[in-house]
């Protein structure tokens, strides 16, 4: 499971990395750059539910032993 965990957080910074060079910092809320946004946004969202998922597993293994 924690294999499956740091390979989503992963995948989330890559796609945060590609989401990064579409932006238009002229314009951040019209076409590609505001999908981009949201993208970019729901990324970080991820990786903070990650981040959650981990810490709250290691707490519960060291609360049952």
């Amino acid at each position: 499971m924690k294999l499956f965990i740091y390979t989503v957080i992963f995948l989330a910074v890559v796609i945060i990395g590609y989401s990064a060079t579409v932006l238009n910092f002229d314009d951040l809320l019209k076409g590609d750059s505001a999908t981009a946004v949201l993208v970019i946004v729901g990324s970080l969202c991820v990786i903070i539910l990650m981040g959650i998922l981990l810490t709250s597993r290691s707490i519960a293994k060291k609360h049952n032993s």
